[in-house]
């Protein structure tokens, strides 16, 4: 048995992940820890794993509700989370995943957790990089769409010639971001490592890619060392509850419904997007369920929560449900683009309308597209009539409910978190250790 921390960080979309990976753990006999923000001690614990707290908390964060706004702007998402959510934090959060991994034998961790390596590094451990979403893979050979800079979205096509300079420029560009890592290294002793923590932060020993090869297949870029096991799926509720009573009662009187769902991050910038979906709902004539987040964020008049619906009631919503069992009970999804949301969604087998809000949600969404699984509609686009619009063009498309058919029976089968913790305990079993050497990786040929 061995004791191996997952240390994540960001939504549920990031969190869930690592969940389904310690319960497979813990399931082959091994001791998981989740090393995350104080937020999820009690998601973690009902699931009977054991937590570490690992800044920052979201207390941490001043008016976190307009942060996690600003955090979801089209264009500059991404650089609030890394500017305001992470690197300022970075001591803090070396400190925590320090003690929490002292009598480990391995790390596992998140793109954003960058002092991970670090951790690693100073206790002589094995670690694990994982990467949840294809944007994160950097790749030239399959560039994502990049929301901060739509005019690349353009050159997509042109390969390797033109986005090897690209990526060499951000790296450039941005490293100067992490100068903090910089003096945490040396503060603990540890030698100058002049590479890009986010461009270069894979692991010599084992990098999990976290998502499915129907959103992006391997390339020659990616590290050698990867293994692809495609999403693990995990979606219980905070104390580990699975479908709403009420809930399960309304899609069982009658015609399954179009599923609106903004994830656990969009739905705080939902502005008018739920009560525009309803408007759409009736206008199509048609049963819809809305997942609007903790109560009173998004109240929306005239449609009740589902506990308190009564029977010929077209449309409900609700704060949260497990979208493995709520999906595929759905005529389409219109869903964020997050990652998690848009594994859920693919693996429903349902077709879906995509309003892709920030950070990887736009390229995921015109993946799906190309996949012909999905239809795009801009955020800022979003009104009653437009969802009506494209929501009328999905439903008659035949083809795109053949191809979403397949393409969720093709992602059932893949291994998920079982992969990954095989190619865990693949790296466990190739390591030896003396008490007067370092830590020696010998990956067996596969």
């Amino acid at each position: 048995m061995a004791r191996i921390v997952l240390t994540t960080f960001g939504s549920l979309g990031d969190l869930h992940p690592f969940l389904a990976v310690g319960l497979e753990l813990k399931r082959r006999g091994h001791q998981p820890v989740i090393a995350t923000h104080g937020l999820y001690r009690d998601r973690v614990e009902a699931m009977k794993l054991e937590f570490a707290p690992v800044r920052p908390h979201h207390e941490d964060w001043a008016d976190t509700p307009e942060l996690m706004r600003e955090a979801m702007d089209s264009r500059r998402g991404s650089e609030v989370v890394l500017q305001k959510m992470v690197l300022p934090y970075l001591r803090q959060s070396y400190d925590d995943l320090y003690l929490a991994s002292r009598g480990s034998q391995v790390i596992v961790y998140h793109t954003l957790a960058f002092t991970a390596p670090l951790v690693a590094a100073k206790l002589g451990l094995p670690r694990v990089s994982t990467t949840l979403q294809p944007l994160a893979m950097f790749s030239a050979h399959d560039p994502p769409y990049m929301p901060a800079m739509p005019m690349l979205g353009a050159v997509r096509g042109v390969g390797p010639l033109l986005w090897r300079p690209l990526w060499s420029l951000a790296r450039v560009r941005t490293r100067r971001w992490f100068r903090k890592l910089d003096e945490i290294r040396e503060s603990v002793d540890l030698p100058p490592d002049p590479r890009h923590p986010m461009f270069d932060g894979w692991s010599p020993d084992l990098h999990l890619v976290l998502f499915s090869r129907e959103l992006g297949a391997p390339q020659p870029d990616w590290p050698k060392n990867f293994a692809q096991v495609g999403f693990p799926i995990h979606d219980r509720g905070v104390e580990g509850e699975g479908m709403p009573l009420a809930l399960d009662v309304f899609l069982r009187q009658g015609e399954p419904p179009i599923v609106f769902t903004l994830g656990s991050s969009a739905v705080f910038a939902a502005d008018s997007f739920f009560t525009a979906a309803a408007e759409a709902a009736r206008k199509l004539n048609r049963r819809a369920v809305l997942l609007t987040g903790e109560e009173g964020l998004n109240e929306v008049p005239g449609v009740p929560l589902a506990a308190h619906s009564a029977i010929g009631d077209r449309v409900v919503r609700a704060p949260y449900a497990p979208h493995s069992e709520l999906l595929p009970r759905g005529m389409a999804t219109v869903h964020q683009g997050g990652v998690g949301t848009t594994a859920q969604a693919l693996r429903a087998g349902r077709p879906m309308l995509v309003v892709p809000f920030s950070h990887d949600q736009p390229d995921n969404a015109r993946r799906c597209v190309r996949l012909g699984v999905a239809r795009m509609l801009d955020r800022n686009r979003v009104n009653a009539g437009t969802l009506a619009a494209e929501l009328e063009q999905l439903l008659a498309d035949k083809q795109a409910a053949k191809v979403a058919k397949e393409v969720g029976q093709r992602m059932k089968k893949e291994s998920g978190a079982a992969g990954a913790a095989v190619e865990i305990e693949r790296l466990l079993g190739a390591v030896t250790r003396s008490p007067l050497a370092p830590v020696r990786i010998h990956r067996k040929k596969r």
